[in-house]
């Protein structure tokens, strides 16, 4: 999967859904990624998803 975050999938709301729905996938505790991902800013927000899901979802012009 990739994921153009110049789109509308890459606001944050869109990518803790997408998030949301790996995890389920998974059979990881989303409630513990999303209060991670929302502890900092919108890069902390993409770093804590590439960590969980990096493997899964690509991330088109994520920021240097």
């Amino acid at each position: 999967m990739v994921i153009d975050l110049h789109g509308p999938q890459g606001n944050a709301y869109a990518l803790m859904a997408v998030a949301k729905d790996i995890a389920k996938q998974l059979d990881m505790n989303y409630h513990v990624i999303h209060d991670e991902m929302r502890q900092g800013d919108y890069k902390h927000l993409l770093d804590t998803f590439l960590f969980h899901f990096g493997e899964y979802v690509e991330l088109e012009n994520y920021p240097e």
